[in-house]
Protein backbone atom coordinates (compact mmCIF):
# COMPACT_ATOMS: atom_id res chain seq x y z
CA UNK A 1 0.00 0.00 0.00
CA UNK A 2 1.54 3.84 -0.76
CA UNK A 3 2.05 6.33 1.15
CA UNK A 4 -0.92 8.37 -1.09
CA UNK A 5 -3.00 5.23 -0.01
CA UNK A 6 -2.96 5.21 3.66
CA UNK A 7 -3.21 8.81 3.30
CA UNK A 8 -6.91 8.38 1.31
CA UNK A 9 -7.63 5.85 4.28
CA UNK A 10 -6.88 8.06 6.49
CA UNK A 11 -8.79 10.84 5.35
CA UNK A 12 -11.95 8.90 5.13
CA UNK A 13 -11.34 7.93 8.94
CA UNK A 14 -11.33 11.13 9.61
CA UNK A 15 -14.53 12.27 7.70
CA UNK A 16 -16.50 9.07 9.35
CA UNK A 17 -15.28 10.41 12.96
CA UNK A 18 -16.35 13.71 12.01
CA UNK A 19 -19.86 12.51 10.79
CA UNK A 20 -19.98 10.79 13.87
CA UNK A 21 -19.39 13.18 16.51
CA UNK A 22 -21.53 15.75 14.41
CA UNK A 23 -24.55 13.74 13.70
CA UNK A 24 -25.04 13.91 17.50
CA UNK A 25 -26.81 17.25 17.30
CA UNK A 26 -26.49 17.74 21.11
CA UNK A 27 -27.48 13.90 21.90
CA UNK A 28 -25.55 10.99 23.11
CA UNK A 29 -23.88 8.87 21.08
CA UNK A 30 -26.08 5.67 20.62
CA UNK A 31 -24.38 2.45 21.46
CA UNK A 32 -23.83 1.69 17.92
CA UNK A 33 -22.56 4.74 17.24
CA UNK A 34 -20.13 5.15 20.48
CA UNK A 35 -18.79 1.39 19.30
CA UNK A 36 -18.73 2.12 15.74
CA UNK A 37 -16.69 5.85 16.91
CA UNK A 38 -14.23 3.39 18.87
CA UNK A 39 -13.71 1.29 15.87
CA UNK A 40 -12.87 3.90 13.38
CA UNK A 41 -10.60 5.80 16.38
CA UNK A 42 -8.05 2.16 16.64
CA UNK A 43 -8.24 2.30 12.84
CA UNK A 44 -7.18 5.70 12.53
CA UNK A 45 -4.18 4.99 15.09
CA UNK A 46 -3.11 2.06 13.38
CA UNK A 47 -2.97 3.56 9.87
CA UNK A 48 -0.99 6.52 11.14
CA UNK A 49 1.32 4.24 12.88
CA UNK A 50 1.55 2.39 9.27
CA UNK A 51 2.41 5.47 7.60
CA UNK A 52 4.98 6.86 10.61
CA UNK A 53 6.39 3.32 9.96
CA UNK A 54 6.88 3.85 6.54
CA UNK A 55 8.14 7.20 6.66
CA UNK A 56 10.78 5.93 9.52
CA UNK A 57 11.89 3.30 7.06
CA UNK A 58 12.73 5.49 4.12
CA UNK A 59 14.21 7.99 6.06
CA UNK A 60 16.55 5.33 7.45
CA UNK A 61 17.23 4.58 3.98
CA UNK A 62 15.46 1.13 3.94
CA UNK A 63 12.74 -0.04 1.92
CA UNK A 64 9.08 1.38 3.02
CA UNK A 65 7.30 -1.65 1.93
CA UNK A 66 8.62 -3.93 4.90
CA UNK A 67 6.61 -1.46 7.31
CA UNK A 68 3.06 -3.53 8.45
CA UNK A 69 -0.16 -2.52 9.78
CA UNK A 70 0.66 -3.35 13.76
CA UNK A 71 -1.90 -5.44 15.72
CA UNK A 72 -4.86 -3.58 18.05
CA UNK A 73 -3.24 -4.00 21.16
CA UNK A 74 0.35 -3.16 19.78
CA UNK A 75 -0.80 0.29 18.45
CA UNK A 76 -3.17 1.04 21.31
CA UNK A 77 -0.78 -0.31 24.12
CA UNK A 78 1.61 2.77 22.87
CA UNK A 79 2.48 5.09 25.70
CA UNK A 80 1.72 9.11 24.78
Amino acid sequence: MADEDIQGVIEELVAEEHRLLEHRDGRALTDDEHARLGEVQVRLDRFWDLLRQRRAERAAGRDPGEASLRDEDTVEGYQQ
